[in-house]
């Protein structure tokens, strides 16, 4: 019922082809609202609508490179023509490149710093553009972020994906202070280890490795988002924090 204000609204969710990113749309469809969804892979999302049924049509497949200015600008200006103001926006696109800082290359790094850091940030910005247009209504902003911006388990190759996700913290609380004063909400999502093809993809976590540790599964966290949306707008949700039981780093 806490949900109901947000039926028929507008979500962005970035990075929703796979994983963290496709269950978030997935539910956020489910509790009434309209999704766009943001990624490279646009087949991909296509699919996961073609699956919710009688919901599909309130799932919108956008093609976005995060890490390119004018592809995040057309995708923004794609929902606002088509959809209308945004109410939510998730940033849930992400990478991780297996490398090194010691011997790993610029290339590797720019390329976790681009999608992790910048890409959100000009999501975020296009987003809150539109957010403030309709400055008397609720907006919240949701960063997925990591249970490794806070605790760096030991974890080979792991190079610069931490300190991208710690980044992301102190963005969201730069943002906090600059929306002072607005309805709008930002909130810090931070899983530890989550069972998806973006973590299958890393040698040390391979699926036969997932297997045998204690993982969350992306409903899970699509279930965060859910609470963070369901209290009321006078209710800041400043950090989740969210890991399977068990997991020891």
């Amino acid at each position: 019922r806490r949900m109901e204000r947000w039926n028929g609204k507008v979500a962005v969710v970035t990075g929703a082809s796979a994983g963290i990113g496709a269950a978030i749309a997935r539910n956020l469809v489910k509790q009434g609202m309209i999704v766009a969804g943001f990624a490279r892979r646009v087949e991909k999302i296509k699919e996961i609508a073609d699956c919710l049924k009688d919901s599909s049509d309130k799932l919108h497949a956008v093609e976005c490179d995060v890490t390119k200015e004018e592809s995040v600008t057309i995708a923004f200006a794609w929902v606002k023509n088509n959809l209308g103001p945004i109410s939510v926006l998730v940033n849930s696109a992400g990478i991780i490149k297996e490398s090194s800082l010691i011997d790993g290359t610029l290339e590797d790094w720019r390329s976790v710093f681009d999608v992790n850091v910048l890409g959100l940030c000009l999501c975020t910005r296009e987003a809150v553009r539109m957010m403030r247009e309709t400055a008397d209504e609720d907006a919240i902003v949701i960063h997925v972020n990591s249970l490794a911006a806070e605790r760096v388990p030991f974890v080979p190759g792991f190079s610069v994906y931490p300190a991208s996700k710690r980044a992301i913290t102190g963005l969201a609380m730069t943002l906090r202070h600059e929306l002072a004063g607005t309805r709008i909400r930002v909130t810090n999502i931070s899983p530890g280890l989550v069972a998806t093809e973006f973590m299958a993809s890393y040698s040390v976590f391979s699926p036969e490795a997932m297997a045998a540790m204690p993982v969350l599964n992306p409903d899970d966290v699509a279930a965060a988002v859910i609470y963070v949306l369901s209290n009321p707008p006078h209710v800041l949700i400043q950090d989740v924090v969210l890991r399977p039981l068990g997991e020891s780093w």
